[in-house]
């Protein structure tokens, strides 16, 4: 059976990602259509707008056939991280190509930047100039790569693109991968066309703006504005949790100052946006300080994550009849469990996962609580 595979968060799903998912099956007839989703909480630190479970849902409606879940512990960092875990999945289950949303659209120049960060060996030099020259990481990543190739790229899907092009090469993988035009622009935030950013979507449901234009009406359904998590609704546990350590740098990716600063900054702050800029500077970028107070209101800390570097479980949310038999064909030769329920595999990682979606539900009611938490270790695909 041909695959091909996508690594997204639908957060939410949008026109956009309909024509990325509908262009990727135009060209891939035949294929099974393999989804690494982000879960509960995003790389970018925040809490999803819709759970895993109805995000399956959605996107086997629109024609995936295989849901597997980004474990929390890769899904909320930095895009290295991020891409290793995604990409190590589609390989371990033998998907033979994957598909990314890029604004450059050119697979050659993620190979050639790629292929400068893991051999040239000035990168790592120049990365380290012009952080001490005060930029943050990505920005640094950007104009080390533009002066060794004469290459530039800036935007997050583009530096994203190469993350899983230079976790593909490193490892010698057999996954292909290619790239298609991203069709909105990543930072936008109007509700001015047909197909606009997932944080144009966002904003326009907190404000309660109509977005019937800018998704499939099949996901109206589910953007019931009872039901969505937005980051703010967890803003009084972040708090709460801040004012009771008496060291932030405990907690995964709070670096040495950035702790410092947040425990400050708290008290005057009146919600995550607030406080994200009282601690943003030109060496932290809004991204890294979002991850931060996530790790930090998870209660993630160093130490007991320590460990969590190499995938330990492959979790299923969802499958279609084609991908509940492609599952059935490919599973022998994959090395780490399959699960679809916590039954399965004693393992530090899934018991993280249920520790994050516990923390995820906290902002509903009580009985709705307790459904969704029981529904974390119960689940079937």
């Amino acid at each position: 059976m041909k695959s091909v595979g996508i690594i997204a968060e639908y957060n939410p799903f949008h026109n956009g990602h309909l024509y990325h998912l509908n262009k990727i099956k135009e060209e891939n007839k035949d294929s099974v259509i393999v989804l690494v989703l982000g879960g509960n909480f995003t790389q970018r630190g925040m809490p999803s707008i819709l759970d895993k479970f109805t995000k399956t849902k959605i996107a086997l409606e629109f024609g995936v056939d295989l849901v597997v879940e980004l474990p929390f512990i890769f899904a909320t960092q930095s895009a290295d991280f991020f891409a290793y875990g995604a990409v190590s999945i589609l390989e371990k289950l033998k998907v033979e190509k994957f598909v990314f949303g890029s604004e450059t659209n050119d697979i050659n120049k993620f190979i050639t930047l790629a292929e400068c960060q893991l051999f040239n060996n000035d990168f790592d030099k120049l990365v380290k100039v012009y952080l001490k020259l005060g930029e943050n990481y990505p920005t640094a990543l950007s104009k080390s790569l533009e002066d060794l190739t004469g290459k530039k790229m800036t935007m997050p899907n583009d530096l994203l693109g190469i993350s899983y092009v230079k976790e593909v090469i490193n490892n010698n993988y057999k996954i292909k991968p290619q790239c298609i035009k991203r069709t909105s622009d990543y930072h936008g935030t109007l509700i001015d066309k047909d197909i606009v950013s997932a944080t144009a979507v966002r904003e326009a449901l907190k404000d309660k703006k109509d977005i019937k234009q800018q998704v499939p009406k099949e996901v109206l359904k589910y953007l019931d504005n009872n039901t969505l998590h937005f980051q703010d609704d967890y803003f009084k546990f972040l708090k709460y949790k801040i004012l009771c350590e008496d060291n932030l740098n405990i907690f995964k990716t709070v670096d040495e100052g950035i702790g410092d600063k947040i425990k400050k900054e708290i008290v005057n702050a009146v919600n995550y946006d607030d406080l994200i800029k009282r601690v943003k500077s030109k060496r932290y970028t809004y991204n890294k300080i979002s991850r931060c107070l996530n790790h930090i209101l998870c209660d993630i800390k160093k130490e007991d994550v320590k460990d969590m570097n190499e995938l330990e479980y492959i979790r299923i949310l969802g499958f279609s009849d084609k991908g509940k038999e492609y599952v059935n064909k490919i599973k022998k030769e994959v090395d780490v469990p399959i699960i679809g329920n916590f039954s399965k595999v004693k393992s530090k990682m899934l018991d993280l996962e249920f520790k994050v979606s516990s923390i995820y539900a906290s902002t509903l009611e009580e009985d709705e609580k307790k459904d969704f938490i029981k529904r974390e270790y119960q689940h079937h695909p």
